[in-house]
């Protein structure tokens, strides 16, 4: 209910007239300037809506510039607020009235996104067409895409709203670009091979890798100084350009770990049992080790060399996807000499000398042509940990601090060399072929491993109970302890 009280007064000798209202109103009603702001907005919506429609002259600037105009009725709200801020007083501008102005220039920002959207696919369409496969774009290309993103982010960063829907835009963007430059890896034969020189297929993959590595490195530089949830909206999009990355040169990376894995698996042909004192002392390494060597050298050579940095010199806060995978790759290399240097049985003093000397060259091919040893972490302390666990006595292993580098099952695996021949390892009971059991291994973790070991022992122990022995290998006391700190003291 409103009541309007007034009266007027005619001043003698004046031509003035003074109106003086007095309006009431009912608790609850909206106040005077929330009616006046409203339909302030809406006569401003209608006027932006008219413009938007009736004249593209004030559409293309109004899109084009809607950070500005954003800004300025920021600006101007900001304004009325602080000038009307005055004690006891309600806001003459509510939070609710303040988002009504913005919505009411909302068509332009819908305009100003889509262009945004336009602009970035058109480049990337326009390095990346759909009817050219085979081709891949220059780096200034590249750096042209990264710089457009980096110019529609500067243009917004003053607003964190407006930011971020930009920021979703171009997480579309990210996307088709991962999704062109997928569209141009090359497969196949040709992509793999690792015999020869490499070849233009894999030139053009290795090519892709390093310009998506750009973008991902980039980006991600970029908006390193935005708010965390910048980062959270482009996380999809990055992952995906990096994982594009990856798949370009993985399948290459595959087939020489493949390559490696062999020659390792060539310990197994060697005799590391009766070699001669004079054979195990010289300086040429086993003709595995020599194999696995020139392997190594050659894809330094033909591969890695154009993957990975020119200075040689590879540091851990700088890695890139090529590095990385060079990384896993040494890693690996490591880890799986040293187990499959543990199967080997039996194992005579000569052939402990020739292993450690295949050991060192196995370091040195690593350190010097895939990845610095000292930064592999775990793999390269347990390798050089075995080295020296070969030579104690059986005796000196249970209290040796080696064996807290080396994982269980390749100490328990090492200890079969010492044992009798009626303890069968895992390998002679399930008639299993060296790979087979490193194939297995790979999709088990170590107390499985310990459990096939396990039954061996039982084996072991119930062969000499058989046959009234009183004593067991030293051997087993030892490997059953191994076994029982992975089962919680219990054997």
């Amino acid at each position: 209910m409103l009541i309007s009280c007034y009266s007027v007064t005619n001043a003698p000798n004046s031509s003035i007239c003074c109106l003086r209202f007095l309006i009431l109103s009912q608790e609850g009603d909206p106040l005077l300037t929330d009616r006046v702001w409203d339909a302030l907005v809406k006569s401003f919506a209608t006027q932006m809506k008219s413009a938007f429609t009736a004249s593209s002259f004030v559409k293309e600037i109004f899109t084009v510039g809607y950070p500005k105009l954003l800004t300025m009725i920021e600006n101007l709200l900001e304004r009325i607020s602080r000038d009307t801020d005055v004690k006891g007083v309600p806001p003459a501008l509510t939070s609710e009235g303040k988002e009504k102005m913005v919505a009411a220039v909302e068509i332009f920002q819908t305009a100003f996104l889509t262009l945004c959207l336009s602009r970035l696919s058109d480049l990337v369409n326009s390095v990346f067409p759909m009817s050219s496969r085979g081709s891949v774009p220059p780096k200034e290309y590249i750096s042209r895409i990264i710089s457009r993103i980096q110019e529609e982010i500067e243009a917004v960063h003053l607003d964190a709203r407006l930011t971020l829907l930009v920021l979703r835009e171009i997480s579309k963007v990210l996307l088709l670009l991962s999704e062109r430059a997928e569209y141009q890896i090359s497969t196949g034969p040709e992509a793999r091979q690792i015999t020869g020189p490499a070849t233009p297929a894999q030139l053009k993959n290795f090519t892709l890798c390093q310009h998506l590595q750009e973008v991902h490195t980039r980006i991600t530089s970029i908006i390193s100084g935005l708010p965390t949830i910048a980062a959270d909206v482009l996380s999809p999009a990055l992952g995906s350009i990096y994982g594009v990355a990856g798949d370009s040169i993985t399948s290459l990376f595959q087939a020489m770990l493949d390559r490696l894995e062999s020659c390792i698996l060539q310990i197994h042909e060697q005799n590391f049992s009766t070699l001669a004192m004079d054979a195990a002392m010289d300086n040429n390494a086993s003709p595995y080790m020599e194999e696995l060597q020139k392997s190594i050298l050659h894809f330094r050579a033909e591969f890695l060399s154009r993957l990975l940095p020119t200075s040689g010199a590879i540091s851990t806060g700088s890695e890139t996807i090529c590095t990385q995978l060079v990384r896993s790759m040494a890693s690996r290399v490591l880890i799986f000499f040293i187990r499959h240097a543990s199967l080997v049985r039996p194992l005579s003093e000569s052939g402990k000398l020739r292993m450690a000397r295949d050991m060192a060259e196995l370091e040195l091919a690593v350190a010097q042509n895939l990845f610095p040893v000292e930064q592999l972490g775990a793999p390269y302390r347990a390798l050089r940990a075995f080295r020296p666990v070969i030579f104690l006595e059986t005796s000196q292993m249970g209290s040796s601090p080696l064996l807290q580098d080396l994982p269980p099952s390749v100490i328990l695996h090492h200890l079969y060399s010492r044992g009798p021949e009626d303890l069968q390892s895992p390998l002679q009971r399930n008639k299993l072929t060296p790979l087979q059991y490193s194939l297995w291994m790979d999709s088990q973790g170590e107390d499985q491993i310990w459990k096939g070991i396990k039954a061996t022992l039982d084996d072991y122990a119930a062969k000499v109970r058989a046959r009234g022995d009183k004593e067991f290998s030293p051997v087993y006391p030892l490997m059953m302890k191994v076994g029982a700190s992975l089962t919680g003291n219990k054997s």
